[in-house]
C-alpha cells in the first residue's frame, strides 16, 4: 500500500544514500525493515512489561530490597 509520511531533509538523505549504497531505487524497503524492527521491539517491551507486573507481590518487601541492593550495586560496577 502506498502512503505518504514527512520527513525531515536530512534524515531523507540519509535513508537515499543507504538505498543507494544497497542498490536500491527507493528506500522502501528500508523504511520496511525499520518498521518491522521497531514493532518487533515494542511487543517485545509490551511482553516485558506484562511479566514484570505479573509478578507483583511475589517477593516479600525484605527480597525486593535485596534485588534493588544488588541491582544498584551492579549498575555502579557497570562501565
Amino acid at each position: 500500500m502506498r502512503t505518504t509520511i514527512d520527513l525531515p531533509n536530512d534524515k531523507r538523505a540519509r535513508l537515499a544514500a543507504l538505498a543507494a549504497r544497497r542498490g536500491l531505487r527507493g528506500f522502501s524497503q528500508l523504511i520496511n525493515e525499520a518498521l518491522d524492527r521497531y514493532l518487533e521491539d515494542e511487543e517485545r517491551r509490551q511482553t516485558m512489561v506484562q511479566e514484570i507486573l505479573a509478578l507483583r507481590g511475589v517477593l516479600s518487601a525484605e527480597e525486593a530490597g535485596e534485588a534493588e541492593r544488588r541491582i544498584r550495586e551492579a549498575w555502579s560496577r557497570w562501565r
